[in-house]
């Protein structure tokens, strides 16, 4: 074990085995954010991933009357 970990398992030594399973559920409290963070980075290189494909569709021009004038509207 690293030092940081050998000073967190001197410190949960002295606690009671309340306080322990308290120590636990933070611990996996922690495990689960870190699980969140990283899919929720997933999940935006996605929907970049997806605005890129589509990105050069538009070619920048709008004319109001040919979106209007459109043989599914009339």
């Amino acid at each position: 074990m690293n030092n940081l970990a050998d000073e967190v398992f001197e410190q949960v030594r002295g606690l009671a085995g309340s306080e322990i399973r308290e120590v636990l559920d933070f611990v996996g409290y922690l495990k689960s954010k870190h699980r969140a963070s990283a899919t929720a980075m997933e999940d935006e290189a996605a929907d970049w991933a997806e605005f890129e494909k589509h990105a050069g569709a538009w070619s920048g021009k709008f004319n109001r009357d040919e979106c209007h004038d459109r043989k599914i509207l009339r």
